[in-house]
Order: C-alpha cells, then structure tokens, then sequence
C-alpha cells in the first residue's frame, strides 16, 4: 500500500451532466425495434460505444465491404510513406482479369495511387482493388496475409479474407461488428473522407487514357443523408446487399452496418433508420480534446522541473439525450520520470467511466523531449534545494 502511494498520484474529479427531460422510453427492446437485415451495428464512432446490435458478431460474406480493409492498409501505407499518392502503378493482367463492378483497366496502363483510391472509394472496383494489393505488397496473395494479420491486430476475431474484393470465396467472412472496428479505424484519416463523400467523377482509362469513366459513387447516402462522410457497399448473391456508412452531426459521429438486406433499397431505409436513432437520442459530450495539457509530472534529473502531459486522442463520452449520469474523469500519473524522456512518451492515462462503469482508457503522453540535466544545471537545482532547506 505504501509503495502504491508513494509511486502513484490520483486526481479525481466529477462531471456530471445533467439534462432534464420528461422520460422517454425509447430503447430497442421497449419499442421493439429492428432491423431488416441479417445482421448490423450502430456504434458511436469516437468512443467505440455500441448503440444497437442485432446478431453482430455473427460470421457472413460481405462482399465488396471487405474493400474496407483495403483503403485501411493504403492508408497506413501512405502514413508510413511506404507509397504516396503520387506513385504510378502499373496494371497487371491479374488485376485487369477481375470481374465484377470494375473500371476495365488495361494490363499495362499506368494509374496514379489516388485515381486507383478514389475508383475504390467510388465504383467498388475490383481491377483497381487488386492494383493496390499488388502495389502495396507484390502480390495479391501477400497483401491477403497482411490484411488477415492487420484484422487480428485490430480485434477482429470473426473475420477471415480470402482476396482483397469481396467477390465469393470459400471462408471469406466478417461480422457486423468486426466491420464496424475497421471502419472506425479508417475514419481516422481525414484524406478518406475526400473521396468517400465525392458523388461524381470522370477518370480516363486504357494504356492511351481515351476512354473516360464516369464515376458515380455507390453509396446514395452521400446524396441523400445529412451528415453522411461513408463508407462502403457491397453486394453479392451470397452477401445479399450489405452497407457500412457513417454520418457526422454535431459532436456525434455514428458508424452503421447491414449486412444480407433482400435489396439495395432496404439496407439504405435501414442504414437511415439506424443512423437516426442515433442522431435522435443520443449525444457526444467532449471531455478534452488530443494535445490538451491535462497536467504536469515532476522530472527527476533532467534539464527542467516539470513536464506537461497531454491527450494521445480526443475524449469524448456518448450519453441517451434523457440521461442524469454521472461520469468520471480520473487521472492516473507516477509521482515523478526520470530523465531523459522522449516527447509522445506514454506515461499515465485517463479513465473515464459512467456510474462506476469503466467505458474508455486514454493514454496521457509526454509533450516535449527532456534532456538529462547537465552538471551546471544539476548545481544550481542541488544549491537552490539547499537554500530553501
């Protein structure tokens, strides 16, 4: 107990947020609501909470869904700068051979990074699908390994790829809430809300750029939802006609998926019904935004006092509208570090709970790098801590 005390300090306080209103009866089960399709998830993208679940972890072909995945690894490719949007990528036979929604490139004509993103983003195409896959890690076959990898990394524990389409395979399967992760995840780059929210593009295609694509993206939600930003469709006979969109108001920002709808109509009625639940009885209460100084920790032997400590990402809290919850906010931090510490350092975190239910863990970073102290500096600190003796 001693040592607990002497290495750890707490710094506890209390937000409570309180919003009067007539009680409302809205859950799922009160009201029997559901959803026409197989399966889906609605969550709240910021902290990962579930709103709504319906068979969510139950393991089924998603079709052109998969593409998810896709742009999540040529993200973090272009992140990484292993590929920037520039480079030029030359089309395989392979990729040219697939079938399926498609923008019919040439074995041999030459795309940029970008266009080949945005016709994924846009047409679901598979050509330009396995044009990245083959980019990014030299072969199709490759780049499956590194997207089942990445899915474990992730948490996905229902889902397996077979090839980077979607197009039917045996064991190509994802749940609901697997998708619902990765899609979060994707969100996280602003360049792909660029292309997930284009309606209209033309692209020039073949080896002598004569023909032009008009591309029209595949999620009418872009059109037709306030807020929508994504994401994904995807169809096929054994998939039926699947959906992971997103949508940001305010604050809140909601990730939906259906999967197995009966047509195309149904999974976006049921993505909007989804979505507005959402919108209509929940809210997203800001904490403390990413970079903030939440405070400071004292530096043993290093070329200053103290050192401030900030958020590695935005806290947010989701809240029901009608809710008296109390959340709490604690801080954990070790006494003192020892120098020398490198800025981003992981040090303490954040606990955020609501009514003593734990819901989400933030880590609290170093914010500038700290030098040991040299010798001068360590005399002057030593002869001051003796003065004030």
């Amino acid at each position: 107990m001693n040592f607990f005390k002497k290495n750890r300090k707490y710094i506890s306080f209390y937000l409570s947020v309180l919003i009067f209103l007539l009680p409302i009866s809205k859950s799922f089960a009160e009201s029997k609501f559901d959803i026409n399709a197989k399966s889906a998830i609605l969550i709240d993208s910021s902290s990962g909470e579930i709103i709504y679940e319906k068979k969510a972890h139950e393991r089924l072909h998603p079709a052109s869904i998969t593409k998810i995945m896709v742009l999540l690894l040529s993200m973090e490719s272009i992140e990484k700068n292993e590929i920037n949007l520039e480079d030029e990528v030359t089309i395989s036979a392979n990729a040219a051979g697939m079938g399926g929604s498609q923008i019919y490139l040439e074995e041999g004509e030459v795309q940029t990074v970008e266009e080949l993103l945005m016709a994924i983003c846009l047409r679901s195409a598979n050509d330009a699908s396995v044009a990245m896959a083959e980019y990014i890690s030299g072969s199709e076959e490759s780049f499956i390994n590194k997207m089942n990898k990445r899915a474990k990394e992730l948490g996905m524990k229902n889902t397996t790829f077979k090839n980077a389409t979607g197009l039917p395979a045996e064991n190509h399967y994802t749940s609901a809430y697997d998708i619902s992760i990765m899609s979060r995840e994707l969100l996280k780059y602003p360049k792909i809300h660029e292309w997930l929210t284009i309606w209209m593009k033309e692209m020039k295609v073949g080896k002598d750029k004569e023909i032009v694509q008009g591309l029209v993206n595949t999620n009418r939600l872009i059109k037709e939802y306030e807020g929508a930003n994504g994401i994904k469709t995807g169809s096929t006979q054994d998939a039926g006609f699947c959906l992971a969109a997103s949508a940001e108001r305010g604050n809140l920002k909601l990730i939906s998926v259906v999967l197995g709808c009966e047509t195309s109509k149904i999974r976006f009625e049921e993505s909007k019904k989804l979505l507005d639940y959402g919108f209509s009885n929940y809210e997203s209460v800001t904490i403390a935004r990413k970079n903030d100084v939440i405070d400071k920790v004292l530096v043993q032997k290093g070329n200053v006092e103290k050192a401030d400590v900030v958020l590695e990402k935005d806290a947010y809290i989701l809240l029901p509208k009608d809710s008296k919850a109390k959340v709490k906010k604690e801080i954990i931090l070790p006494k003192s570090i020892n120098a020398p510490v490198d800025k981003g350092k992981k040090v303490g975190e954040m606990v955020l709970s609501i009514d003593g239910k734990e819901i989400q863990k933030i880590n609290l970073l170093i914010n500038n790098t700290i030098d040991k102290a040299g010798f001068k500096n360590m005399f002057k600190k030593s002869f001051n801590k003796f003065l004030t003796q």
